[in-house]
Order: C-alpha cells, then structure tokens, then sequence
C-alpha cells in the first residue's frame, strides 16, 4: 500500500504498478518453480531518481533494501530473479579428480550456483524477460573450465546427484515408513554399501524406519545414499550440520573417496561441497571458490583458488586476484591469554581478580534417563568448580550426554516429586545462583509466538531492548534489529538461532549455558557469534558460560576450559572433571586420533591429513592440537 500510494509521484515510471495482463507481466497462478504470483507487483527502476528512492527507503518494516552495485558489477551476470531481484555474477569452477568447496554467507547465491552446476536451473544471463539457449550460454563461458562441463551437462554427458541441505522434519515425513537398509540398497549403484555404512557408522541402523533417525543419523543416511549413486558429479550442500566432530571427519573422508573415483572410459568425478565448519572444508576441499556481495540482492564468485589460499583470502577480507576488498576487518583467532595473541596479560589479570568474587561448582552426581536394558543413558558427571567468568566448551560425540549435563545444571531435573522430594541431581543445579539456557531444540517453542521479533524481546527481555550497550555488543553484531519487523514464525534456522542466542544473553544471570549456538549459522555469522558470547558474558559482564560446540573453530575460540566426555555414547558416558583448553583438546583428539595445527597467518585451527608427516610428528610427539603459531 505505502508503495501504491508513492508510484509516479515524480511523473516518471521510476515506481510502477504492474497488474497482471499489463505487458511484461502476464497472468499466471504460479511461476515456473511452483510458487504463487500476485495479482499486483510493484517495480522500482534501478535508474529511479534520488527522490524516489529516498521515498521507497521510508517503506515501513525495512522492507525495501536499495544496494549500490560498483560499476564493474552490471556486467557478468550469470543469473537474476526478475527486475530487481538476486542476481548471481560468476560461476564455481567444477574440477575433475578433485573436491571444490563453496565458501560464502547465507544468500550469497551457492544454492542458484549448484543448481546451475546441477543443470537443474538455466542461467539467463541477466535476460530473464528472452533467456539465452543453453549453446548462447557454452557460448558465453567459451575458453574457461566451465565450457567443457556445461558443455557435458548440454549432452546429457553428467549424472549429478545431489545431498540438499537435511529439512529433518520433511525427510522423516517423507520418508515415513521406510526402512533405512532397503532405500540404501536401491541407491547403491556401486556396489559399496556395507564400506560406506561402516564408514558413517551406520551399519547398525540399517534395520530402522527412516523417521526414527535422529538429526545427525539422518545426515549420515543422506551422505550414504548419494556416495552410494553411481554419477559423474557429485554435490554435496552442508555435510556437516548435525553431526559431532568424530562423524564430520568420517563424512568428509567418505566425500575425498569419491573424488578419486574413475567412471566410465577412466573420467574422474566431479565433487562439489558447500561448507560453513571451516575446519571441515578445510580439510575436505582441495579448491575453493569464494563468494561475497549482499545477501539477498547480488553474489560474485571469485576466481577458484587452493583451499589455503581461498579460505585466508576470505578471511582477510580481501581477494588478490579481483583486488576487491569485500571486508574491512580481517578474522583471526588468535589463542587469548598472555603471550599467545589473545587479550593479553593485563586482561588476564583483571579476569583473576574478579574471579575471587564468583565461585561455582557442582558435585559428583549421576543420572539415568529411559528404563530398561538398552532403551536407558547413564551420565556419570565428575565434580567441577569453576572461580568465576571463563568459558567452558563442552566436548564429546552425539549421545554422550552433554544435553544431559546442560538439563542437569539449568535444574530441568529439579522439581519435587509428589511426595516431596528432590532429584538427587538438585545439587549440581545452578538455578539458585541464576542460570540461562538456551537449548539445542528452541525453533518449535519460538515458532509458535504469534508476533514480531520486537515483540518477542520487549514482552519477555524488555529491559535488555534499552540498554544501550547490550544492543551495541550483542543486538547489532548479531543483526536483530534487521529482524525486528519479521514475524517470528516467519525467520529461517538461522535466523531464529540468532533470536535464541540473543534471548538467552539477555537474561540476568551468574551462568550461561548455550547449546550449540552455530548451528544454522554461516561462517560469519559463526565468528561473529563467538565474539558476542565472550564479549557480554566473560569479558562485560563476568560471568560464566558454559557452550557445547561441535565447530572446531567456534570451540577453540570460545573455550578456556574443557569438560571432556567418554565412554559408550547412547548407553553409558562420563562427564570429566573441567581441564584446561590444550590438555582439554589433545585428549579429545587422541581419542578421535585426529591432529590440528593452527595456520600461521589468522591462526585458524586446521586438520592434517591423516598419514601425513605434521600428523606424525604431532602423535609422535603428544601433540594433537599445535597452539602456538611459531611450532606451525
């Protein structure tokens, strides 16, 4: 209506009213990808006057966002949605033999870049009133990597098959019924399955109806059925969502597998990853490409690079090869303490100084949740005490209790029974002394509020909306008053996770405990995160956070001490005494017999290759986490 009321004010066709039948917009019920199309459209020119700009931009809600393109933009397009909408500058070079990863924000364009690559989008060119044919399109990327590919998927010459980012509640919906080891045999064109199932561990589900998988099983499951597939490119989009560190490094070793695969006449595969664990694609890609630009209104694919020199560049902010500087601020994630690049030794003793203000602690205490033998978890949980404001990673695989231990202190365990009684747990219960906690599953609680995001905080946060310096070191890096006017049942994953996260650190309290708060997040947004947590809780604040992680990078860079958990996951798990974070994190790795060393130039934690001579040296030496830059 607001933009009903402002179209043609200048007399111009700067805002226009289109209705359908109008020319250029012809009726239709759907578009070409099934999505309803309204009966009235409102197009604003990308020459509009400065006039009528300036009125779009009072749109109330925010809704219209006016980007300026750098001159060097307006040509190159790949792709766009329509008059003013996405548009895509560039595409991944796919290269046979190896793995290229997709490195870039949430609504940078990977998704319209795989399915370009998936031949299941034609790109347009920026024409998308006369779209090109497919040989203007080979035409077009002539003299490139990506002529011969398209060229390939033109001649029906590539099976893809494609993992899609997991929807756990569409899959298990979809698949209702189903049993896990039949759909796996229909998939497994190769012959591998009994390898692949042991590879994911998986082998022991195979008897299970898919809807009886949990998250990280049904990721599993998913990776299994596309390896499974005899193809020529392989594309896989978030691998890694769901899954704890131990099964990460699994799944990116059966995804390397395929890329030395040999197909028909001796071709090697293609394999393609989207991956925001930088870690894991780290580890998993042997080329990146890159992509910047604004989320929601344009993406440009840099140039392809190694996986080192892709993701630093990112990183820095800054890609050499285009000499465009898409960042002001390079990341880094230096080790904090006196000595190591971190805070320093000034902030180290302030932090020991207010830590005699704030003790806490928990007993030794166990619980059993199920009954029955093999449907019951035991947690055992030796006793912890903590001075004060550190941050405190929890580690272990799935199943191993730390949402168990996290239920355990927030005092989800402590109501009396009928007769009066208190759980032998209520001791470890940090609800006397004020506790926040943000679970791992919050998106069907917060979905059902009927409301915007702003109402969401001000009728149960409201006296966090005015303090000035929780909006300044939390609200504004963590992008909530972009969602201010959004409905709360209308944000994506990522978005409510940001509202969860920002909900439970406004709350008053002595601890903080958050689930893994980087699920859904982008490899920004997951930095940023990190910040935010350490900053208003440990460093303003001065209290204690305690953070289950499964994200390498986020857990390095968040934790200073670490509750390891061993044992049997599913059946039996201990919660050890807390350690500090290098002894925390080379027993963890010993145990995944897996070895990290820290990049010397942002200092980013990265997996060696299994077998290599740094992985050796580190084992050989006890090492498994180099801390120190100089040793890298």
């Amino acid at each position: 209506m607001f933009l009903q009321r402002i179209a043609q004010q200048c007399r111009t066709d700067c805002i226009q009213v289109q209705r359908q039948g109008m020319p250029g917009f012809p009726k239709q019920d759907t578009d070409e990808n099934g999505n309803p199309v309204p009966k009235v459209r409102i197009v604003i020119s990308e020459d509009a006057c400065a006039a009528c700009l300036t009125r779009a931009k009072k749109c109330p809600g925010n809704a219209i966002k006016i980007v300026n393109l750098p001159n060097d933009l307006k040509t190159g397009i790949i792709h766009r949605y329509g008059p003013n909408g996405f548009k895509l500058h560039g595409l991944p070079s796919p290269r046979a033999g190896y793995v290229v990863g997709l490195l870039g924000s949430n609504g940078i364009g990977k998704s319209t870049a795989l399915k370009v690559l998936a031949g299941k989008l034609k790109p347009n060119l920026g024409n998308f009133e006369d779209p090109p044919s497919w040989q203007d399109i080979v035409t077009y990327h002539r003299g490139s990597d990506l002529q011969t590919y398209l060229t390939k998927l033109l001649e029906d010459d590539l099976k893809v098959v494609t993992k899609v980012q997991l929807d756990v509640d569409f899959v298990s919906k979809f698949a209702k019924g189903k049993v896990v080891g039949e759909i796996l045999e229909r998939c497994d064109d190769r012959g591998a399955l009994k390898h692949l199932t042991k590879a994911l561990t998986i082998d022991h589900l195979l008897e299970r109806e898919v809807q009886q998988l949990s998250g990280g099983e049904l990721q599993r499951f998913a990776i299994c059925a596309v390896a499974a597939r005899e193809a020529d490119v392989y594309i896989f989009d978030e691998a890694s969502s769901f899954l704890d560190i131990k099964q990460r490094i699994e799944a990116t070793e059966v995804i390397r597998e395929l890329a030395s695969l040999k197909g028909e006449g001796d071709r090697p595969k293609y394999v393609i990853v989207v991956e925001h664990d930088l870690a894991v694609l780290d580890y998993m890609a042997d080329y990146v490409n890159c992509l910047y630009g604004e989320p929601g209104a344009y993406g440009v694919v840099t140039k392809i690079a190694t996986n080192t020199v892709g993701i630093n560049n990112y990183l820095a902010g800054y890609f050499p090869a285009e000499n465009m500087r898409f960042r002001q601020e390079a990341i880094t994630f230096a080790v904090r303490g006196g000595g190591e690049g971190g805070e320093g030794a000034e902030n180290d003793a302030a932090r020991e100084k207010s830590n005699k203000k704030l003790g806490i602690n928990y007993p030794d205490m166990s619980k059993t949740l199920g009954k029955g033998k093999g449907k019951s978890f035991t947690l055992h949980v030796e006793a912890g005490t903590f001075t004060g404001n550190d941050c405190v990673g929890l580690l272990g695989q799935n199943g191993s209790g730390k949402t168990t231990f996290m239920e355990l202190l927030s005092g989800k365990f402590d109501p009396k029974d009928e007769e009066g009684n208190r759980s032998q747990t209520h001791e470890g219960s940090f609800r006397d002394i004020g506790v926040a906690y943000k679970p791992q599953v919050y998106a069907p609680k917060l979905r059902k509020f009927r409301g915007t995001t702003q109402f969401l905080f001000e009728k149960y946060v409201n006296h966090a909306c005015s303090d000035r310096l929780f909006r300044l070191m939390v609200m504004n890096p963590l992008s909530i008053p972009a969602l201010w006017e959004l409905n709360v049942c209308d944000l994506s994953g990522g978005e409510l996770q940001r509202v969860a996260i920002a909900m439970c650190l406004a709350q008053k309290a002595n601890v903080y405990l958050l689930d893994e708060p980087s699920a859904g997040l982008d490899c920004e947004q997951r930095v940023q995160t990190a910040k935010v947590i350490r900053r208003w809780v440990v460093n303003h604040l001065g209290k204690m956070a305690m953070v289950v992680e499964h994200d390498f990078v986020m857990a390095s860079a968040l934790s200073d001490k670490v509750v390891l958990y061993e044992g049997r996951p599913g059946v039996e798990c201990t919660a050890r005494t807390p350690v500090g974070l290098v002894g925390g994190f080379n027993r963890f790795l010993n145990q995944l017999d897996v070895t990290l060393r820290r990049d010397p130039e942002n200092y980013r934690p990265r997996v060696n290759k299994r077998g290599s001579q740094q992985d050796q040296e580190q084992k050989k030496a006890g090492n498994y986490f180099v801390f120190d830059a100089a040793d890298d």
